[in-house]
């Protein structure tokens, strides 16, 4: 009779410590070891949903960051800025954002033109993906410059549903300046195709996706890599990866997938604080956000309707939300903390925004102040 073997135990903190460690936020990755496009593209992609998130986001997790070598690959489209995951702006690699879209149509952009469906009675999608894309590579378009050809064709469609549409049946990227940094410009859109000025040579499978997942926020179940990239159906992907994979359970016994030789440091390694910006995936890449978020009413204490608020971690964990303000030559950062933290931790805190200002801020002078989340 065949025995089954019950997968090892990872509770929370052992989780919280195996994905801060691929995230790169136990240490800092010395430049040496990873570059800015490589983590760029090991982290498989940077929330963008703003134009300064995804510089925070490298300034936590590598050495000596400079925003300028993110906004000098943007500029040299070494990598871009278009809706994958979730149908929301990410920054990706170049390589990434022609091969990985495709792969994530299902999973984000086609739910979202469903959600306009009532707007676009009467509209041929096959013609207005070929007439978005006869727009956007005679030269990038505004959305209202889109909407006002594309309504030519369509009059009564709702405006904004056409517009949205335009964006989720085509790969479009936000060209530059948009995005850069220190910079402005309002988003104007071509086709990855045309941007790059290559095709895919082949689009990812969810194979191929499933270890990139597990190698940047893995452990991790089925239904954790589902949140993430918006993909269903996955568990026969992971079934046919399994003998590839490492097995382990949580403590509410769900089942965790991880790759066999991914770091799984001891629950006890020490977390630095660490400045997240808004969006940032590690708090929305999980189904069961516990692993990093200790309380549920932590979570929305970090929101503003559909807006987040930077993030504070502390000990590994959500700990708080902070903003950068600036008033005659004077930049100021308020850490607002969800319980007043201990000495030490205080002091750990103003050193992690101190190199944050620092490295971010080109002001003279820097003000470091604190306070608590308001319940």
């Amino acid at each position: 009779m065949a025995t089954t073997t019950t997968p090892p135990l990872l509770g929370v903190r052992a989780l919280n410590r195996a994905t801060l460690a691929r995230q790169r936020l136990l240490r800092r990755a010395p430049r040496t070891e990873l570059s800015v496009a490589g983590a760029v593209e090991q982290l498989v992609g940077l929330q963008a949903q703003n134009v300064k998130p995804p510089y925070y986001a490298l300034a936590a997790r590598l050495e000596s960051f400079d925003p300028g070598e993110l906004s000098a690959l943007m500029a040299s489209r070494a990598v871009a800025r278009l809706v994958t995951l979730r149908s929301t702006l990410h920054t990706h690699t170049a390589e990434d954002c022609l091969t990985l879209r495709p792969l994530l149509q299902s999973g984000g952009p086609d739910r979202e033109l469903r959600n306009f469906r009532a707007g676009l009675a009467g509209v041929d999608l096959d013609l207005l993906r070929t007439l978005t894309r006869e727009l956007v590579e005679e030269e990038p378009r505004t959305m209202a410059q889109l909407r006002e050809a594309l309504l030519s064709h369509w009059p009564d469609a709702d405006p904004f549903a056409l517009s949205v549409a335009a964006r989720c049946v085509l790969p479009l990227v936000q060209t530059t300046p948009r995005g850069l940094w220190g910079r402005s410009g309002q988003v104007t859109l071509t086709t990855a195709e045309r941007w790059f000025g290559r095709t895919a040579e082949r689009e990812a499978t969810a194979s191929e996706l499933v270890p990139r997942y597990l190698a940047a926020f893995g452990p991790a179940s089925v239904k954790d890599m589902q949140t993430w990239s918006g993909l269903t159906r996955m568990r026969p992907v992971f079934e046919r990866l399994r003998s590839q994979l490492a097995v382990f359970r949580n403590e509410k016994g769900v089942e965790l997938f991880d790759l066999p030789d991914a770091p799984r440091p001891d629950e006890d390694t020490p977390a630095p604080p660490r400045f997240l910006p808004e969006f940032d995936n590690l708090l929305l890449s999980h189904a069961d956000r516990g692993r990093v978020v200790a309380r549920d009413e932590h979570k929305a204490l970090t929101w503003r309707g559909n807006q987040s608020y930077p993030t504070l971690l502390l000990d590994g964990f959500l700990a708080g939300i902070w903003q950068l303000t600036e008033s005659g030559g004077t930049v100021t950062l308020t850490v607002r903390t969800f319980a007043p933290p201990a000495p030490a931790q205080r002091d750990a805190i103003a050193a992690e925004g101190e190199r944050l200002l620092t490295a971010m801020s080109p002001a003279a002078s820097y003000d470091i102040r604190f306070g608590t989340v308001p319940g």
